[in-house]
């Protein structure tokens, strides 16, 4: 029999705020977190502008200064989310068997120290400055931190999480894009419903926002090039939308079995009840325009939760601010809700601080708990212009007090990779 699976506990670090709740009462008030890059001079880029982390120190979270030279800025991000997680969930001072406590974190490309790699090409060169793979591998990699290679494996997130709380059972890393935490938390979720684990932590830490993501993403065609100020620039399902905006910061949530949490007298903010995910099969940049492989994803999550499309209150939307992608979520959610899509509000929280990548379906399910807890529905802010075609209720501009007790919470990426889970009021 299926084990039921609470959220106990959930922590965020995001470009718009430092804790959970901070996070979530800017969101609330649609404060945006986007600004001109302050991590590099991005003059002379075609995009200047990205959701930062401001005001982080991971000393705070982690005093070992030779572990944090181990740990690239996604890592500490996610070691610092996840603590908070823990504290909020009660598990710093009962700490869980370690045998019986696992991690499964979603990420993306690492970030790259480009200045670091540029050192080595340089030591590299020979008399004619022309690079020299020989000499890349005795002068130049000389030049490299001796562990460098660890700053940049996509599972030390996961390995830095679990060393730092002793969890020693079931331990994954999900890299499937914009889906990677989302198919985490769902898969973590698994583990709990198969009694492998009594607690998890799941989400996701991303942090990309280096001058060679912002090329890649730039010759892409994926990234805003609006000029706008930079808190207009992420404009989810608005008519003059024209690319996403990059983000960093990390989410994660405690997950424990219904039985454990209550057996510790544990505060349950929700329930995890469905999770399903598929794959477009279609392009590797592009969404199917129909939505086929979104629609299948939220209606095999809700088959998953024993739950109809009648029974969802709010739709927590992955909403790139991409002309096609809010598309094809919005031909996807008009299929599966039918005449009733007009009347079920969505909203996207990258329109306050950008695409976070692999840790963008954490955030999203954090603002999924909040909603039901605090009967409020964030906005999608920049929404001026309406889409003909974009012509549902988006919650535009300024959140909305509503009872919230079903969330559906959505992360569709790059390669047609779709994920949704179901996350329910806890009525024990």
């Amino acid at each position: 029999m299926k084990r039921k699976v609470v959220v106990t506990g959930f922590g965020a670090l995001a470009p718009n705020g430092n804790t959970a709740e901070s996070f979530w009462s800017a969101t609330c008030e649609g404060k945006s977190g986007i600004e001109r890059i302050e991590s590099f001079d991005p003059k002379g880029f075609a995009v200047q502008v990205a959701g930062e982390v401001k005001g982080f120190d991971p000393a705070q979270f982690v005093p070992n200064r030779k572990a944090l030279k181990m740990m690239g800025r996604n890592i500490r991000f996610g070691v610092a989310a996840s603590r908070m997680a823990m504290e909020h969930s009660g598990l710093l001072e009962t700490p869980p068997d370690p045998a019986r406590f696992g991690v499964v974190m979603g990420s993306g490309i690492v970030p790259t120290d480009i200045e670091e790699v540029g050192q080595a090409i340089l030591a590299s060169l020979d008399e004619g400055g022309r690079f020299d793979l020989r000499r890349f591998g005795t002068t130049g990699q000389k030049t490299l931190f001796p562990l460098w290679l660890l700053k940049h494996l996509p599972n030390m997130v996961a390995a830095h999480v679990s060393i730092f709380h002793q969890a020693q059972g079931p331990n994954n890393t999900i890299v499937t894009a914009c889906s990677a935490s989302t198919q985490a938390i769902g898969e973590a979720m698994r583990i709990l419903e198969r009694g492998d684990a009594d607690v998890m932590l799941a989400g996701g830490a991303d942090s990309r926002i280096d001058p060679l993501s912002l090329v890649a993403y730039a010759l892409l065609g994926a990234l805003s090039t609006s000029g706008r100020a930079p808190d207009k620039v992420s404009r989810p399902f608005d008519r003059d939308r024209d690319g996403f905006v990059l983000g960093e910061g990390a989410g994660v949530l405690v997950l424990e079995t219904e039985e454990h949490a209550k057996a510790r007298g544990a505060t349950i903010f929700a329930e995890c009840v469905g999770y399903a995910s598929s794959f477009d099969a279609f392009a590797a940049t592009q969404p199917e325009p129909e939505g086929r492989g979104a629609l299948q994803s939220m209606r095999e999550a809700l088959r998953d939760a024993s739950l109809s499309p009648d029974d969802i209150d709010y739709i927590s939307a992955h909403g790139t601010s991409t002309v096609l992608n809010d598309l094809a979520e919005t031909v996807a959610v008009k299929k599966l809700f039918g005449p009733r899509a007009p009347k079920v509000p969505m909203s996207s929280i990258k329109s306050m601080i950008g695409h976070l990548i692999g840790a963008a379906g954490a955030l999203e399910a954090v603002v999924s708990v909040l909603a039901i807890r605090d009967g409020i529905l964030p906005p999608t802010i920049n929404y001026e212009t309406r889409d003909p075609a974009c012509d549902l209720d988006y919650v535009p501009n300024e959140a909305r007090k509503a009872k919230v007790r079903t969330v559906l919470s959505n992360s569709f990426g790059f390669g047609g990779q779709n994920a949704s889970l179901v996350i329910r009021e806890y009525a024990g």
